[in-house]
């Protein structure tokens, strides 16, 4: 795929952050419809109102699978899905609540994406591949202790993702593993990230780029670029590379 231009995308967690302003980002570059996929549709009544019939609210809510099946019975027109609902609990290894903080973790961010996976890649592919695309984290990469659960999800994320990449490949659909650092949002001052936190519309610029280039990586942020460039070599080497090839 080489251009956003005209296509139908799918975002999941669409009302805020990073989500919102990924669906701003494709919109500006050029999206034909956008379907806006949140746990709670009602909060999308601002931007049903600045993008009218062109972004059309979906319930997603990735806890529940029931919802995913149904969205992808409505979105069949979908070109490109971008996967970017995700949940953080703040758990060190060592915290009383750390299993069941990375089990709710894993049920959001591992499993989540691989219902989507499931159900959206026989869509992707009806409609001549497209792309696939999910946000990691560089937490994906390198585990930070004080949310070390869901460093851990991230990382069993980005596994699944370079599995959905080759599984993928011969449909046809692009698959990306977006790094984000932090990020302005919600979700990062939670975390105490916020003096460190840079724009969001970094990421959607970030995926942009990936898409049309066909890359498999993408780090959006200072940050990122920092873990990007350091990853670079082993990522190319053996995440990128076909090591069963004879």
């Amino acid at each position: 795929m080489k251009s956003v231009n005209d296509r139908v995308v799918l975002v999941t967690g669409a009302n805020r952050g990073i989500g919102k302003s990924i669906v701003e980002g494709f919109f500006k570059a050029g999206a034909s419809k956008i379907y806006a996929a949140v746990r709670k549709p009602e909060t999308l009544e601002s931007m049903v109102r600045t993008y009218g019939d062109r972004l059309v609210p979906l319930r997603i809510d990735l806890h529940d699978p029931d919802s995913i099946i149904a969205a992808a019975k409505v979105a069949t027109d979908v070109e490109i899905v971008i996967n970017n609902a995700g949940m953080l609990n703040i758990a060190n290894p060592m915290a009383s609540n750390a299993v069941v903080a990375m089990q709710d973790e894993m049920e959001v961010n591992v499993y989540g994406l691989m219902r989507m996976a499931q159900a959206f890649a026989p869509i992707l592919k009806a409609n001549g591949g497209g792309a696939l695309v999910q946000l990691n984290s560089v937490a994906s990469i390198k585990n930070f202790a004080d949310f070390a659960t869901y460093s851990a999800s991230k990382a069993a994320a980005y596994s699944i993702t370079q599995g959905l990449r080759d599984m993928l490949k011969d449909q046809g659909t692009q698959v990306v593993s977006v790094h984000p650092g932090p990020i302005a949002t919600d979700m990062a001052a939670s975390a105490g990230l916020g003096d460190l936190a840079e724009p969001a519309e970094l990421v959607p610029q970030c995926i942009i780029a990936a898409i049309e280039s066909g890359e498999f990586h993408a780090y959006p942020d200072t940050m990122a670029k920092q873990v990007g460039s350091a990853y670079q070599d082993f990522a190319k080497n053996i995440v990128e590379a076909d090591l069963m090839a004879g």
